[in-house]
């Protein structure tokens, strides 16, 4: 695989079945580099032989989900502004209708059980910030008068004057014919009129310096369920409530169906038929900050008020992949675990669960219909492909991660490695062609609390193209093997997890004699940019790094990063000299290895003053180094940033590589 073959990397959202379980639709998304943006169209796929129709043709559809009658289907496309929206469109003809005019962008939709009306949420901005006053400049605005920790979001930028809030709205009539702006979807079907739908009028549910997520409907319809924090210290802690609001009543009071004291960081909250509900959630404690290495849980709540019930253990089963989500079946809760490296489908219910769908795969959404439960699941081999479970058994139905491999994927060995302590290290190690010997890259993911899984990975897969091996694993501290594996390096970092990695690379070197032992090179994003800091201070084995949007100074870490008001003291504790006893930045003094530092100007999760502050002192010290910032950027560069940034990014690794670690296919 080549750099600009992350064209190929088609990925696939949650399926939305139709009740029949005759097909479902997905949306598809993957960089474009001509149109240098995620580009992608929903998807109509048949659960009987995988044959697939597209539905629609815009830049970026995504996030499709069906009425209860399979009729017509409910998705996000952004307008002639930029702006997220809802749109409506009958599944079996017609021209996308759009649903909602939100001038801050619709995040989630949720359908009524009669499938007339959608719940959306949409941030609402103060007038006069953030373009909401035509002819005021960003310049222009008004001063931010920053009183509380949660000021700023990685992707988003101030939150101050900035709050997500819940809106009803009706469905467009969609039997008529649609008034349509073509300019901006030029790629969508003959017959649409060039001017833009006028949406049907919401209704806002919420108001005041409240944020608001989750949308979903009771089973009547007659009220919203939402997430919110509405405590004094919501603005300082992690917990999270879940609330009812009346569908029809603008600005009304909200029911509590869990109180912020139940301790809980809330991920999605689903009404029941029998008027309970069932949540995802972290349990983080009385202070609200205890975080670190917390599995994501499925609770039960029998009725409103009542205090929500553990089902999955918190030591050792964990529900928090990114996109997980429950589906609420006749006989039970069905949840996404992950587990070494893979996310399997589990059905959950009182007498204890069963796996549905598991094996070398990653299950990124789920649905069901009548007989068949179906997911989007990444492989080995792709990014996405639709799998359907039914009498059968499993199947993987479709083929669009064919072109990814016909530009060749290289798949790894698996193994698990004990350490210098007894403790067993699972990862993987690429191989190139050819009898070697190979120099080696030692790759670290971030989080910590996440984890390297069996997906097809880019940054792997490039690599071993230009003929590395290639080495990562999960260390202690990362997720899927249990909180006592996730909590190891609290207030310990740079500890076990670098003895770890260090542990399971000289294991893959032992077991490949054709792995060049004296040509090592390691790099690592976000808290493997940490670790790759914190292990080349105390390691000194490599011939170059690669420092990627690290945490680099927990100590300006706060009061700098949308998350470091809380992050750094869990992790770090608070102490001062135990904080610096695990600082990079405390320590870079002690740096000799030639180091790239990359890093993004917009990234507000590991500020740009980490990666600056530590290649100037690198600079200072005479070590080789360098500092690759890329604008327009924020933490996400490597997974969703601009495609040609992400194939330029690619570039600078490989010639910083070859200058250091030359091989036959990259050299300087």
């Amino acid at each position: 695989m080549r750099a600009e073959d992350i064209e190929r990397l088609v990925a696939l959202s949650r399926p939305a079945v139709h009740p029949s379980g005759a097909w479902a639709i997905v949306a598809t998304s993957r960089p474009s580099l001509r149109a240098n943006r995620t580009v992608g169209q929903l998807w109509r796929v048949s659960l009987d032989d995988g044959t697939r129709t597209r539905l629609t043709g815009g830049v970026a559809d995504r996030d499709p989900q069906l009425t209860p009658d399979g009729s017509t289907v409910v998705f996000l496309r952004d307008d002639a502004k930029g702006r997220a929206q809802a749109w409506a469109m009958r599944v079996d003809g017609g021209e996308p209708v759009q649903a909602t005019d939100a001038p801050g962008g619709v995040r989630e939709v949720a359908i009524s059980p009669e499938g007339d009306r959608i719940a959306f949420t949409a941030r609402v901005v103060e007038p006069g910030r953030y373009g909401s006053v035509e002819g005021v400049a960003p310049a222009q605005e008004p001063a931010r008068l920053i009183t509380r920790n949660r000021n700023l979001a990685n992707g988003v930028g101030s939150l101050v004057g900035r709050r997500t809030h819940l809106f009803v709205a009706p469905l467009p009539a969609l039997d008529a014919e649609p008034r349509y702006d073509r300019a901006a979807h030029p790629h969508d079907g003959a017959g649409a009129s060039d001017d833009a739908a006028r949406a049907p009028e919401a209704i806002q549910l919420t108001h005041g310096d409240f944020d608001h997520g989750g949308p979903a409907f009771t089973p009547d319809g007659r009220r919203v369920v939402a997430i919110t924090a509405r405590h004094d210290t919501r603005d300082d802690d992690l917990r999270s409530a879940v609330v009812e609001l009346e569908a029809d009543v603008a600005g009304g009071e909200p029911h509590i169906v869990v109180s912020s004291r139940a301790d809980l960081s809330i991920a999605e909250a689903r009404p029941t038929p029998d008027g309970g509900y069932v949540l995802l959630a972290q349990q983080v404690g009385p202070d609200g900050r205890d975080f670190v290495a917390r599995n994501t849980q499925l609770f039960v709540v029998e009725h409103a008020g009542a205090h929500p019930e553990e089902v999955t253990d918190a030591e050792s089963v964990d529900l928090g992949e990114v996109g997980s989500h429950t589906t609420v079946v006749d006989d039970g809760v069905l949840v996404q675990e992950r587990r070494r490296g893979r996310v399997r489908l589990v059905h959950v219910t009182g007498g204890g669960s069963r796996e549905l769908i598991g094996g070398d795969l990653e299950v990124i959404g789920h649905g069901v219909g009548e007989g068949r439960t179906v997911a989007s699941v990444a492989t080995p081999t792709s990014f996405g492909e639709l799998a359907v479970l039914d009498d059968r058994g499993l199947t993987i139905l479709t083929d669009f991660g064919a072109p990814l491999a016909e530009a060749g994927i290289v798949l790894p060995e698996e193994r698990e490695v004990v350490g210098r302590d007894g403790a067993k290290v699972h990862g993987w190690v690429w191989l190139p062609e050819g009898e070697g010997p190979h120099p080696v890259l030692l790759n670290i993911h971030g989080g910590p609390f996440a984890q390297y899984g069996v997906h097809v990975f880019d940054e792997a897969q490039v690599a071993v193209a230009a003929g590395y091996a290639v080495v990562q694993c999960n260390p202690r501290g990362s997720a899927g093997y249990g909180r006592a594996h996730g909590v190891a390096i609290r207030q310990r970092m740079g500890t076990v997890d670098m003895h770890d990695v260090l542990d399971f690379l000289d294991g893959a070197l032992d077991a490949h004699p054709e792995l060049d032992r004296e040509r090592l090179g390691i790099m690592g994003g976000s808290y493997g940019g940490y670790l790759t800091a914190w292990t080349i201070a105390h390691d000194h084995r490599f011939a170059a790094a690669l420092v990627e949007r690290g945490f680099l100074d927990p100590e300006s870490f706060q009061g700098t990063s949308d998350i470091g008001w809380f992050f750094g003291g869990e992790y770090t504790g608070t102490d001062p000299e135990l904080v610096r006893s695990q600082s990079p930045m405390a320590h870079v003094g002690q740096v000799t290895t030639p180091t790239l530092v990359v890093h993004s100007e917009q990234d507000w999760r590991c500020p740009p003053e980490q990666a600056q502050r530590y290649w100037a002192a690198l600079k200072r010290q005479g070590v080789e180094t360098a500092l690759l910032l890329f604008p327009g950027e924020d933490h996400e560069l490597t997974r969703s940033g601009q495609p040609r940034h992400r194939v330029e990014r690619f570039e600078h690794v490989l010639r910083w590589w070859g200058k250091h670690l030359p091989t036959a296919k990259n050299h300087g």
